[in-house]
């Protein structure tokens, strides 16, 4: 038996997946985390709980998405949302480090 953080995992990698066929490129640059919540210090520009977070590469880091389990889980309505969701918030992060338009990562 899986756990819920287990199977939202299995979803984000499902979800890098995906994008990486319709990029037709490796994500491999970017590394990916799953929080079960933001920090209780949002940055100003925040006003709602965050779904998910990208940071730029540093000096000393890779590019960084981190997607927020809890938050996404209650936004969702059931399963199939879940997977929306993950999917809609993992393309708009990547989209923002790469640059790019996240209508552009539409199916």
């Amino acid at each position: 038996m899986r756990s819920r953080s287990e199977e939202f995992d299995d979803l984000v990698l499902d979800a890098v997946e995906s994008l990486e066929r319709r990029l037709h490129r490796s994500l491999a640059d970017i590394e990916f985390a799953v929080e079960d919540v933001p920090s209780s210090d949002p940055p100003p520009w925040e006003r709602r709980l965050a779904l998910g977070r990208s940071f730029a590469a540093t000096k000393n880091g890779a590019p960084r998405v981190v997607l927020y389990r809890r938050p996404v889980e209650s936004r969702a309505s059931d399963a199939a949302d879940l997977g929306d969701l993950v999917e809609d918030v993992l393309a708009e992060h990547v989209a923002h480090l790469l640059g790019i338009n996240p209508d552009d990562l539409e199916d």
